[in-house]
């Protein structure tokens, strides 16, 4: 047992390196080193489960043996004592052997396995981390138009049949419902209590009782104006326990204001009426909507299930694929790449096997241990600050600490014609729990003009990013502004440029990282800045050229 706790604590030591930054739901990539500490977990409970066996079974033998001893012995207790073998085996047995069995009894055998627990419990996701995978839940939920049931069942788009996975529970149908709720968020709270009725109703067993569901449902419904059913569900409640104190106050408060709204009803006029109704089919339509929620967040969840994107006929007659030599570059002529046109305005190119299986997993190798929750730029302070609409962990790789890294960024040099001497390092970025980007520019923008002062090489002129991983459900790069969506692809890039050559911003390329349905996102990406580029991609007096 000694032994498992020096293996645990060198265990923990390496998890530790790769966990200083929290918010595992940020990045499925970190979230596997969960896995192993569970199971690690697992394996020490067993442990702990075999002691306590063996010491009952040692107990057990103990009780046997005495118990028919015992019985021999009290049948005859003068003839049996008045043997001085079992004297004597009487006075050791009560003064030392039952100390012996009373100290095996107290004997805590969990020692091992608490220590373990103690120690990996440090570094166990906390309830922002719960907090955060729920959320990601409801935003997939939304954004890919998802009923409960299909979550709660786990037959997801794009899931694979070969992998295992258990449905949610009861339990697990209430904490979503719950997390919703605090968040006073209650038409996903209405969502999620249901689905735990359902559950329950259908027979499943649960420590959650049926009370304590319909009184979040009841009242979460109330919240959004529906007092009939609001009603309904109190008295149902009401019926398994009578004496609820809060759900009798709720019914006589429903009643008041059912009554109430039914004689308003019965005195307006048909116009009134009209407008009542309107402003009813308004509020459904917007049931379920955050408060912030823009018109571009509808055209961003649109493209990221597939629909209206607006490839026409004549867009896609100007599609092309080809095998180019990048200008007749020594490297390519006889090695030409693959060259796909995504998007005409901006234009977006996807160039094919740019990075091998190798390369990828070096490049993943070197960015995990440094991960960490990605950051957005205040645009009011300036400071770096973690983002719900950024769901990522990222981290910077300098071309000095691997070859594999340098050959990356000659190769995007040598493919795109730009100086990448400028250039950020080299991001690589790992999705987490419903991992996503909202919409967002790459360049600085007019009122942001200090946006990247402090690298003193000018904006970004262009973005190249590349898919380090197939995504099988969402995860797709949509372009708002045009309607465009491009879908990961392992070992393949796509380039975009960010300013036109007059300098000016594409506002056209503003583009957000849908949220991954099903599978693990890894990409990595290269912002190219103006410095350097004077003689590469020459300066025009058209603002939009």
């Amino acid at each position: 047992m000694e032994l498992r706790v020096v293996c645990c604590v060198l265990l923990t030591c390496l998890f530790y390196t790769s966990s200083a930054d929290k918010d595992f739901f940020t990045s499925i990539g970190q979230m596997t080193d969960l896995l192993y500490t569970e199971k690690d977990l697992v394996t020490s409970l067993k442990d702990y489960i075999r002691a306590e066996e063996d010491k009952l079974e040692q107990v057990k033998k103990w009780a046997e043996k005495l118990d028919v001893l015992s019985a021999t012995a009290t049948q005859d207790p003068e003839g049996f004592l008045g043997h001085p073998v079992n004297a004597f085996k009487l006075m050791k047995r009560l003064n030392t052997e039952w100390g012996e069995l009373e100290s095996l009894v107290l004997k805590d055998m969990s020692d091992g396995f608490i220590s373990n627990l103690t120690i990996q419990r440090q570094y166990f996701p906390n309830d922002d981390d719960q907090t955060g995978a729920a959320k990601a839940l409801l935003r997939l939920q939304d954004t890919y138009r998802l009923d409960t049931h299909t979550i709660s069942s786990g037959e997801l788009p794009g899931t694979n049949k070969d992998v295992a996975m258990s449905p949610m529970t009861v339990e697990d149908c209430f904490e979503l419902g719950k997390i919703a709720y605090s968040d006073a968020d209650y038409y996903h709270t209405e969502l999620w209590m249901e689905q735990a009725l359902k559950q329950l109703d259908g027979g499943e067993e649960s420590s959650v009782d049926m009370v304590t569901i319909l009184d979040y449902l009841s009242y979460s419904i109330y919240q959004q104006g529906e007092l009939e059913r609001a009603l309904d569900y109190t008295k149902r409640l009401l019926k398994l326990d009578s004496a609820h104190q809060r759900a009798n106050g709720n019914l006589k408060y429903f009643e008041y204001q059912l009554a109430k709204q039914n004689k308003v009803e019965a005195e307006e006029s048909q116009k009134e009426k009209e407008k009542r109704e309107r402003e009813k089919r308004e509020a459904s339509d917007k049931k379920g909507r955050p408060a912030d929620y823009l018109p571009e967040r509808r055209k961003y969840e649109e493209l990221c299930r597939g629909e209206g994107i607006k490839m026409t006929p004549r867009r896609q007659s100007r599609m092309f694929c080809r095998y180019s030599d990048n200008n007749r570059h020594p490297l390519y002529v006889l090695g030409p790449v693959k060259q796909e046109d995504e998007w005409d305005r901006p234009r977006i190119i996807r160039y094919h096997d740019i990075l091998s299986n190798s390369e990828i997993e070096k490049v993943k190798e070197l960015a995990k241990p440094r991960l960490r929750r990605a950051t957005i730029s205040n645009p009011i302070t300036g400071v770096l600050e973690t983002a719900h609409y950024r769901i990522s962990k990222s981290a910077w790789l300098t071309a000095y600490e691997d070859p594999v890294v340098d050959k990356i960024n000659q190769r995007i040099e040598d493919i795109t014609g730009l100086n990448v001497k400028t250039a950020e390092e080299l991001q690589v970025a790992n999705y987490g729990v419903g991992g996503q980007y909202e919409p967002h520019f790459d360049f600085g923008r007019k009122d942001e003009p200090d946006a990247f002062k402090e690298l003193g090489t000018g904006n970004r002129i262009a973005t190249w990013l590349i898919y380090m991983s197939d995504v099988p459900s969402g995860g797709a790069t949509v372009f708002t502004d045009v309607g465009a969506a491009v879908w990961p692809k392992k070992g393949s890039a796509v380039f975009w440029y960010n300013l036109f050559a007059s300098g000016e911003g594409d506002y056209s390329t503003r583009h957000a990282a849908c949220p991954v349905l099903v599978g693990n996102k890894w990409v990595s990406n290269k912002w190219m800045h103006e410095r350097g580029q004077e003689f590469r991609r020459r300066c025009t007096l058209n603002e939009s050229e």
